[in-house]
């Protein structure tokens, strides 16, 4: 899928090395430049850190240790600072989720693991440019 020209600096946040590399991969193949942490703490931190130079949208596992992805999405939506930054909930536990629970929460859309390449290139362009995106059916 092509990203429509966006050239994307995403943050990838994933407890998973596979699931990053996976991610990496395909979004570098787009043109977008891409950073990794491997949990919500460093997330944040890597955050507060370059809060002159944030991410255009950050990718986040839901479940991580020792803080999970909707600790983080209250961290990030509670700073001011991040407040222009979608993000994106990654989940393997889609069974039961609940779509008003994710978008109260404060994320831009989700996206459940295995994923289509297609969607998540889909997914990631509409919802940097802005675009309320419906996550892909599971």
């Amino acid at each position: 899928m092509e990203s429509g020209g966006l050239r994307l600096r995403v943050l990838i946040c994933d407890d998973t090395e596979s699931i990053r590399r996976l991610l990496r991969i395909l979004l570098e193949l787009e043109g977008h430049t891409v950073r990794e942490t491997e949990d919500a703490l460093r997330l944040l931190e890597h955050l507060r850190d370059q809060v002159e130079d944030l991410p255009d949208l950050i990718l986040l596992d839901a479940h991580m240790a020792p803080r999970d992805g909707w600790w983080a999405i209250g961290e990030i939506r509670a700073d001011r600072r991040f407040e222009g930054v979608p993000v994106i909930l990654v989940t393997a536990a889609i069974h039961g989720l609940d779509p008003g629970l994710i978008d109260e929460a404060g994320f831009d859309a989700w996206l459940g693991k295995p994923f289509d390449p297609d969607d998540l290139l889909d997914l990631v362009s509409r919802t940097a440019a802005g675009r309320r995106a419906p996550s892909p059916p599971s």
